[in-house]
């Protein structure tokens, strides 16, 4: 019975071709849009999976609360996890790493083989781990062992890519490195392993790791080794024992904060708080800025599987709809058959396999869409993503299964109120559409096209959130700015040849050098407060160094006072430069009251004090996810970048022109180059990357509707075929029939357009509380939207309506 239900819905299919090619391609695309985000959700969960004993691992954030204000990191101070693991016997182990991306985008690798000129990349994902780092977290080695590669002092393991790129396809085993960084200086590494990317993603998205010992980082951690308040900047991680609990060693911290750094908090005024969170959590929690890698948004993720439900959703909308309004096509054939015999039963059954029949074909389509789509889908998102029957069969069943879930859900409906047709009544050819089924098709309408404005109008504000990040004004000037970044001690010893050599260029309007620049991670901070004052008033300041041409280079002015000056010799030492946010946190009147006042800060019982020598305009140092906080500058002879600002116009001769300056002094080390106002566009790659999701998506979603809006059309005029005959012939034109058979769904567009107005607000409102600046909603989007779902509304069902107005009218009428 079954194969004969097949069979039957084969015969249909053949007989209806137009319907049929739209309701299976409609329920594929809306399959397809389905599965590439499902794949891309289970990769986004799927973060440190593969990690043994996950479950108890648990990364230690710390929490401050200074002046009222709560500050959240994803790190603590170098001692805590030692002493964490030696005093809580709950814990069995605890590692530490150092992000070298905290002090410097990228770091310099040379490798020199006799014989050879040497190989010398910039990379970046650099970090400097505890000996033990690759006995608590497993990545697959392919050379070397993990449980010894880290154990001696200057030894390395990179990733098998950044071996290639070094090596060739020779061994990398036992290979010394020359590793520059501004944090760990200048360090010849031993590779002791070489390992691949783990089959899930980790939240450690690493190229190379060089051991905490044997560089300058070295001497650093043994001078602040017993230091529990300062310096949290590493990110330490404890396993827990499998039967410990977690609440346990949470109400252990206090007590904890408090004997070893309890005195130090209460002189400086501020409170601390360990926090315990899952390493498999790490991935999804954005609330721990400076995370080792950037989290995922939960809100974006929420967006992204609500749209995946929703398209999935308008598919079997459409499905329905086709379905049921081609009911009276179907009613003769439900009345002859029930008077052969055929029971209700039988003829739901029919009614049902059909609609499974296609979903499934709608299933295989939607598979081989996938897969031809997901190469492109994977550069859209910047993930490795896959589909395949070996590997993924659980998943593919799952979908098989939704698939046939929806079109029984789909034809649910349909067969219930065809199998319910009285066969004297529809054999007489009295039958005609219930108004039931009429008001049901109007309201999936309706809802349909609900969401595809909420779309609409959510694509439209995030590409004017979007525009509004690229070209809002950030209080320095960013365009047309070179970063070059300076890693090595010899290039650092030439910092002020360089800058030289560069302005000697006429294409050089002026040349600077800082330790960071505007959109680059900060870590440089003090806790700053007003001479005379208590240190309990202290307000956490982000400090920079830079040399005098720095401030200049990139158009940060001075409100009051003045900036560095090599006419002043006094700048080098014990003099300082804050923005107005500073001056403001600190209880200054104005920036002219700060000029010439003395602010101080203490560490590790030592009084420094600085003279305010100006203050500068507010400026947008981090992205704009964040508000303007208090910053400030001290001078310093060296740097880790030089900014050159160009001249408008083309950089490409500028920049070879550079590199042959680079090279003049410094000849043994690559000359590196990137644009500022792209470095700070990279802040923003999550947001560019929802913004490409949804734009497809939306237009998928767009045509999905439209296949389903089509298709009623075509049954529409259909149905209206010999009214519109009459209505020819009493002298109606091509327009009034345009408008007749269009004002219907015009009007339901015009319903969901309403009612999905203030719901695309509201989410679109809360998306938008993740930035600090943001632009306004306006009435301009609605209007936009509106006007796009009216157009593609009427483009959808005009080529029906026309090819109704123009048909002859004798043809419809000849059977009157």
């Amino acid at each position: 019975m079954i194969l004969n239900y097949f069979k039957i819905a084969w015969r249909n299919i053949m007989k209806s071709k137009a319907f049929s090619v739209i309701n299976i391609f409609g329920l594929a695309a809306g399959l397809t849009c389905c599965m590439l985000i499902t794949v891309y959700l289970l990769y986004e969960y799927s973060y440190d999976s593969h990690q043994k004993d996950v479950k108890d691992m648990y990364q230690l954030a710390t929490e401050f609360t200074m002046a009222g204000k709560q500050v959240r990191f994803a790190s603590t101070s170098y001692p805590v996890a030692g002493a964490v693991a030696r005093e809580f016997p709950e814990v069995r182990e605890s590692t530490r790493l150092l992000q070298l991306s905290m002090f410097e985008d990228k770091s310099m690798l040379q490798y020199r083989s006799p014989g050879a000129s040497p190989v010398s990349l910039y990379e970046d994902k650099g970090f400097l781990v505890d000996s033990n780092f690759f006995h608590f977290f497993e990545y697959p080695f392919v050379e070397g062992n993990p449980a010894t590669a880290l154990m001696r002092p200057a030894t390395m393991v990179i990733s098998d890519e950044l071996a290639h790129k070094l090596f060739g396809n020779s061994p990398a085993l036992n290979k010394v490195v020359l590793v520059s960084s501004n944090i760990n200086g200048d360090h010849a590494f031993t590779i002791t392993g070489v390992f691949r990317a783990p089959e899930s993603p980790s939240h450690i998205d690493a190229n190379f790791f060089l051991s905490m010992n044997g560089g300058n980082v070295e001497q650093f951690i043994r001078q602040q080794a017993d230091d529990y308040t300062n310096n949290n900047m590493y990110d330490s991680y404890v396993r827990l024992r499998s039967d410990a609990s977690p609440a346990a060693v949470k109400a252990k911290f206090p007590a904890f904060v408090e004997r070893h750094s309890g005195k130090e908090l209460r002189a400086m005024g501020v409170e601390k708080r360990q926090l315990l969170v899952p390493v498999r959590d790490i991935h999804l929690r954005d609330d721990l800025p400076g995370n080792v890698t950037a989290p995922a948004s939960k809100k974006s993720l929420y967006i992204l599987a609500s749209i995946a439900a929703f398209t999935l959703l308008i598919a079997c909308i459409n499905f329905m709809n086709l379905a049921t309004a081609r009911s009276a096509k179907r009613s003769a054939e439900v009345g002859v058959r029930k008077v052969l015999g055929a029971v209700k039963g039988s003829l739901i059954g029919q009614f049902l396999g059909e609609s499974v029949f296609m979903s499934i074909l709608s299933f295989l389509v939607a598979w081989g869409f996938t897969i031809l789509i997901l190469p492109a889908f994977n550069v859209l998102t910047g993930r490795r993503l896959s589909l395949s029957l070996p590997e993924h069969w659980p998943l593919l069943a799952g979908f098989l299964g939704l698939a046939v879930f929806a079109g029984l859900l789909a034809g649910l409906y349909p067969a219930f109120y065809l199998s319910s047709f009285r066969p004297a009544k529809v054999l007489k050819g009295k039958f005609s559409n219930s108004l039931a089924a009429i008001s049901l098709r109007k309201g999936l309408v309706v809802f349909q096209f609900m969401i595809s404005v909420v779309l609409i109008v959510s694509t439209v504000v995030i590409n004017d959130q979007m525009e509004y990040l690229r070209t809002r004004d950030m209080g320095f000037d960013k365009e047309a700015q070179i970063v070059v970044p300076v890693r090595s001690s010899t290039a650092q010893g030439k910092i002020a040849a360089l800058e030289n050599e560069f302005r000697r260029n006429g294409k050089v309007l002026s040349a600077g050098a800082g330790a960071y620049y505007p959109g680059l991670t900060n870590p440089s901070d003090n806790l700053l407060y007003r001479d005379g004052h208590s240190a309990r008033e202290s307000q956490d300041t982000r400090l920079n160094f830079v040399d005098f041409t720095y401030l200049q280079t990139l158009g940060i002015h001075p409100v009051a006072g003045r900036v560095f000056s090599a006419e002043f010799p006094g700048d080098t030492s014990g003099r300082i430069i804050l923005n107005e946010s500073a001056v403001k946190a600190l209880g200054f009147r104005s920036p002219v009251a700060a000029v010439g006042a003395k602010v101080a800060t203490d560490f590790q019982g030592k009084t420094t004090r600085y003279e305010v020598i100006g203050v500068v305009k507010d400026f947008n140092f981090q992205d704009l996810h964040l508000p303007i906080a208090p910053y400030g500058f001290l001078l310093s002879k060296t740097g880790s970048y030089i900014i050159v600002h160009s001249r408008p116009g083309d950089p490409g001769s500028l920049l070879a022109s550079l590199a042959v300056a680079w090279h003049k002094l410094d000849p043994d080390e690559p000359f590196e180059y990137s644009f500022l106002d792209q470095d700070f566009q990279r802040n923003y790659s999550a947001e560019q990357r929802l913004s490409a999701l949804i734009r497809y998506f939306t237009v998928m979603a767009i045509f999905i509707s439209c296949l389903g809006l089509f298709g009623l059309a075509s049954f529409s005029a259909e149905q209206r075929i010999r009214e519109i005959g009459i209505r020819k012939v009493l002298g109606a034109g091509v327009g009034g029939i345009v408008m007749l058979l269009s004002k219907d769904f015009l009007k339901l567009v015009g319903i969901a357009m309403i009612i999905a107005s203030p719901l695309a607000w509201w989410i679109m409102h809360r998306w938008l509380e993740g930035f600090a600046y943001q632009t306004p909603i306006s009435w301009t989007v609605f209007a936009i939207t509106f006007v796009c779902t009216g157009v593609i509304t009427l483009g959808t069902i005009s080529f029906q309506a026309v090819r109704a107005g123009l048909a002859n009218p004798v043809r419809s009428l000849k059977t009157e």
